[in-house]
């Protein structure tokens, strides 16, 4: 089963700007209601991230992307829902060949 990886920083802030306010709420209240499940950085994700993060300092990869990076390799995922597809075409996790992105 492919589970997605997100950030509800950085989705709650794509929805507002991107989409609209109302859309961010019912977002919101989908994570209330446990429609959408969070995963929180394990202490042991933060030396993968800095790796990540140093790695691919050319592109720049980031600490919120690296986050996703670190956390679908800890939990076994390939599938990212992601509208940024550059970052994470060029990623290559510790272990897939390659990212699933969606949608």
């Amino acid at each position: 089963m492919l589970v997605p990886i997100l950030v509800v920083t950085e989705v709650t802030y794509l929805l507002g700007t991107r989409v609209g306010d109302e859309t961010e709420v019912r977002f919101l209240g989908d994570l209330a209601a446990g429609e959408l499940v969070t995963e929180p950085i394990a202490p042991a994700d933060w030396l993968r991230i800095a790796e990540l993060v140093a790695t691919y300092r050319d592109l720049p990869l980031g600490t919120v992307d690296a986050s996703i990076v670190a956390v679908s390799e800890r939990l076994g995922t390939s599938a990212i829902a992601t509208l940024d597809r550059r970052q994470f075409s060029v990623v290559r996790p510790a272990h897939v060949p390659a990212f699933d992105l969606l949608p």
